[in-house]
């Protein structure tokens, strides 16, 4: 099984290319972030063309997020527990193939010290809270999407430059701590250990050219699932393409346990 998370920039935008990605790549799950469209308006006909089921959670404009899958999707749930009403579209979880998948967009926290900031802290602090209350570390739980925090300085192309700052503030890598704790390994961390891998370059100062970028979309696994994994990488060609996302896609390859 083949789990992919791409932060898409507005599916929208971007259908062109993702429907592109998926029949060069052909996953079995892709979980999307970033919709920027709501639910009636995305493009489930399109990836039901593909043999792709799908799911959806979006608002006007801002957030969304969706999982697409070959198999059936079951036990869809749409945001966090506490969720109060007309909250962002920030969390969609299913069941594939036995599989419980959360995906997840961050939210960003504009800059450090500001209200989205600290909105994006008590975000993640209830995501957490989230999966102790629906979720056992022996089942088979995977976690993905854009977490909008770089883990490590390796995850880092310039530590001292991002030190402090949005995205790699020491509270925001403390809070996904926090959420690892739960039970999750870094699938990609499993395998790889060198710095340099990056899923994530700003659109400004050919920072993709010069691969200055942060590894922030994010793949994490439980105890159950990493005993499956079999492969995993960082899907750098979409992200060369014609107008593309500013993210570009992480892929994880699970076999039989």
């Amino acid at each position: 099984m083949k789990v992919a998370t791409w932060n898409v920039n507005s599916v929208l935008a971007r259908l062109p290319l993702v429907l592109r990605w998926l029949e060069e790549a052909r996953p079995d799950v892709l979980c999307l972030q970033e919709l920027k469209c709501t639910k009636e308006k995305f493009p489930a006909d399109a990836f039901k063309e593909l043999g792709y089921n799908s799911a959806a959670f979006g608002q006007p404009t801002y957030n969304g997020v969706a999982i697409i899958s070959r198999a059936p999707i079951g036990e869809v749930r749409r945001g966090l527990h506490d969720d109060e009403e007309g909250a962002q579209a920030r969390l969609i979880a299913a069941t594939v193939k036995g599989i419980r998948l959360v995906n997840v967009y961050i939210p960003n926290g504009q800059a450090v010290g500001t209200d989205k900031y600290i909105f994006k802290l008590k975000w993640m602090l209830r995501l957490r809270k989230f999966f102790n209350a629906h979720y056992s570390i022996s089942e088979k739980v995977l976690l993905c999407g854009d977490f909008n925090v770089a883990p490590e300085e390796r995850d880092v192309h310039d530590p001292r430059l991002w030190e402090g700052k949005i995205l790699f503030s020491q509270r925001e890598r403390a809070a996904l701590e926090e959420i690892r704790k739960w039970g999750f390994d870094d699938a990609f961390r499993l395998q790889v250990e060198e710095g340099g891998h990056f899923s994530w370059w700003d659109y400004r100062q050919g920072s993709f050219r010069r691969n200055a970028g942060l590894r922030i979309d994010h793949i994490w696994i439980s105890a159950p699932l990493a005993k499956q994994l079999k492969s995993v990488w960082i899907a750098k060609e979409p992200r060369g393409w014609e107008r593309p996302s500013d993210h570009t896609p992480v892929v994880a390859e699970f076999g039989k346990s």
